[in-house]
């Protein structure tokens, strides 16, 4: 697999304000971000956007976010079994 190097990301804008943020698509219980981190994960992703900016009535824009910094990073806990 690739090293990621830049992120595409699926934004709306809120009316009237500068506040934007990453839309998602609903599965079930779970709403999941229309991200990815090439174009074919982007282009895969449009129809879902077409379907997110018809409900909200809003633009939805592709952005890409090009610097790449690590800013934290988890580490596996190590679990003991019990004897």
């Amino acid at each position: 697999m690739p090293r990621i190097e830049q992120m595409f990301a699926f934004i709306c804008e809120e009316q009237g304000s500068d506040d934007e943020g990453v839309v998602g698509a609903s599965f079930g219980s779970q709403v999941l971000p229309l991200v990815g981190a090439d174009m074919e994960r982007v282009e895969s992703l449009k129809p879902l956007a077409q379907s997110v900016a018809d409900k909200l009535r809003k633009k939805v824009k592709i952005v890409v976010f090009s610097k790449r910094e690590e800013v934290g990073l988890i580490e596996p806990r190590i679990f003991i079994s019990p004897i």
